[in-house]
């Protein structure tokens, strides 16, 4: 086998590969290679590693050598000096394996924690990284199963699997040397254990892999189900629509099913496995029985005798081991393909190489030239020929029937995704520039349903300036008019928001949002239909936070209602993913086009009462 050789097997011998096997392997080949690559940073650890494992198994063989002292010399002729440094010698046999023994675990659990924090963290990392259309066509219990469940089922492997391979490896060799060099004869009476021993084992770990693989599959729906059921959205939904029920039925099928593959993959060959241990017992049997022939034995001693057998039962640990690590190894190659598959993802939106810096301050204005997006299974472009200008301090309104691409526009203005053709500028310079951490600086989004982490006011306040002091967090509350509601809570900015803030209403979450997009003093400003979710009532009160927040930024603002931007500097229609019109709210309703039809559907525009605000959007 070279090193990039796919480490899946067929199975049984059939020459036919299991199917789920076969999309596994076509997703992410599992390579011998980059299995390897994983331990690459401690090759100085597994030296030391691999010598103490030798040391071990070496000094581990005089103890059957002692024994055949004591037996055949030391007891017969009485000789008691013998006798002492025999017995002696056991003991510090003992205490060497012992203390070598803790030093390997310590060695070897150290090397593979290591390896499996690596793997955590770059596929968090790799993850992370991900497009957002990666998050909202994967589900989120699929996701936390490769990450957590797929990498925990490799720690045995990882931890123990390569060591136990030196060590029963070293041990058998050294073992087998032994016998030989005590009788050969018997030696090779022991080997008629290793066929079957080995047919048997190939057996198990075809059976094993495959087991695991359902196995994993089942904890992926398992966590989906989870997620989706029991998130506060999901309990909602299960609650209005009456699927109680019919969750717990999916929910116990999928867990029965996981019990029943968990049961199967535990007793996969263990008749087997009972086979070949009946074998390693029986052989013992055999030597005592050939010892008493001189055509077989050679003229064996009693102690000889004793030590063969000592030999024999000790070797019958490392050769069962070497024979059975195919069986956890089998089972890990579903394991390293989920794993790997993600970390062969490609990154849709990759960070430049050499980022160009730009400060905050020095932000002029925004420019988009030809701009064009297709998303990857799209058949026609989203976004068509896109030109537009929004200069400092201005105020730009989209507006458009739903899939004219309003929302993908405001997903390229913060780089969610890159653009097919054309690109979008910030004081010149190319957003694929830039690096991320800059652009996210300089461009706040406030988008339909404010997010909030599961933790207090005060941390989801801090994601956006972790070192703000408090007298900022409550200017900002001020600011966002949600101070008093703040101060009105028994722990004030400790209050915890709950799952996904919901502990508060929607234009509550909203302002939190808002101040927290203040905290992080953006330069421009990205507003994707903010109040599209909220009633008329909740929209007026929210208004004056917004207008605090676009207060001398250059915004763009994503309307479903046209009441947020009748007094944006400039409005833009969009049809298709076109520009079809552009121009102020009163030459727009003159023209007769988009915006016209849609101000004439609008039901609550009659409720338009102009506002004062310097960016004019609103």
């Amino acid at each position: 086998m070279t090193a990039d050789a796919p480490l899946f097997v067929d199975k049984r011998g059939s020459g036919r590969i299991d199917p789920n096997d076969r999309r596994q392997l076509d997703e992410s080949p599992v390579q011998l290679g980059r299995v390897l690559g994983l331990f690459r940073p401690y090759r100085g650890k597994l030296s030391v590693l691999t010598l103490i494992i030798m040391t071990a198994s070496v000094v581990g063989l005089a103890q059957p050598f002692l024994i055949k002292t004591v037996i055949d010399d030391a007891l017969p002729s009485g000789n008691t000096s013998l006798l002492i440094w025999s017995v002696a010698g056991m003991l510090v046999v003992a205490v060497i394996t012992g203390m070598l023994g803790v030093v390997q675990t310590w060695l070897a659990t150290s090397v593979g924690q290591r390896v499996m924090h690596r793997l955590r963290t770059d596929v968090f990392a790799h993850i992370e990284a991900q497009a957002l259309d990666f998050f909202k066509r994967t589900r989120s219990g699929e996701i936390q199963s490769r990450l957590i469940n797929d990498i925990a089922g490799l720690q045995s492997v990882i931890t123990t699997t390569a060591t136990s391979v030196a060590s029963n490896l070293t041990t058998a060799v050294a073992t087998a040397a032994a016998m030989a060099v005590l009788n050969w004869r018997l030696a090779l009476i022991s080997l008629v254990v290793l066929p079957p021993a080995v047919l048997t084992t190939r057996r198990v770990a075809l059976l094993r892999r495959e087991l695991t693989g359902r196995r994993q599959q089942a904890l992926a729906e398992l966590h989906g189900q989870v997620s989706e059921a029991l998130s506060v959205n999901g309990a909602l939904l299960t609650k209005t629509l009456g699927l109680s029920g019919r969750r717990l039925a999916e929910f116990e099928r999928t867990s029965d099913t996981l019990v029943d593959l968990e049961l199967r993959s535990q007793l996969a060959g263990r008749w087997r496995m009972a086979t070949m241990q009946i074998v390693f017992a029986v052989i013992p049997a055999v030597i005592y029985l050939a010892a008493g022939f001189p055509q077989t034995s050679g003229e064996v001693s009693i102690g000889t005798l004793i030590a063969f057998t000592t030999l024999q039962v000790s070797i019958s640990r490392p050769l069962l081991g070497l024979l059975t690590v195919a069986v956890p190894w089998a089972s890990s190659l579903a394991l390293l393909s989920r794993i790997f598959g993600y970390l062969d993802l490609p990154i849709a939106v990759t960070p430049p190489a050499v980022a160009v810096p730009l400060q905050p301050a020095d932000v002029l204005g925004v420019r988009l030239e030809k701009l064009s997006f297709r998303y990857p299974d799209g058949e026609e472009d989203a976004l068509s020929e896109i030109n537009l200008v929004i200069p400092a301090g201005h105020s730009v309104g989209i507006v458009g029937e739903t899939g004219s691409g309003k929302s993908t526009l405001a997903a390229l203005m913060v780089r969610l995704a890159d653009p097919s053709a054309g690109r979008i500028t910030i004081d010149g310079l190319d957003l694929r520039d830039l690096d991320p951490d800059d652009l996210a600086r300089v461009v706040g989004v406030v988008s339909q349903e404010a997010y909030l982490v599961h933790d207090t006011i005060a941390a989801n306040l801090l994601l956006a300036r972790h070192d703000a002091p408090p007298a900022q967090l409550w200017e900002a509350l001020e600011a966002a008019q949600i101070a008093d509601l703040v101060r009105s809570l028994p722990e004030g900015l400790d209050t915890v928001v709950g799952s996904r803030g919901h502990r508060f209403s929607g234009g509550e979450r909203q302002r939190l949002a808002i101040a927290r997009t203040l905290l992080r003093d953006p330069r421009i400003l990205v507003l994707d239909e903010a109040t599209s979710s909220l009633d008329n009532e909740t929209e007026r009160e929210l208004q004056a936070a917004l207008d605090n927040l676009i207060q001398g930024r250059t915004t763009l603002t994503i309307a479903h209602r046209l009441s947020t931007i009748t007094h944006a500097d400039l409005i833009v229609a969009l049809d298709r993913g076109r520009i079809v019109e552009s121009g102020s709210h009163n030459e727009l309703l003159e023209s007769g086009g988009v915006y016209a039809r849609l101000a004439a559907d609008f039901s609550d525009f009659s409720d338009y009462r102009p506002r004062l605000a310097v960016s004019a959007m609103l």
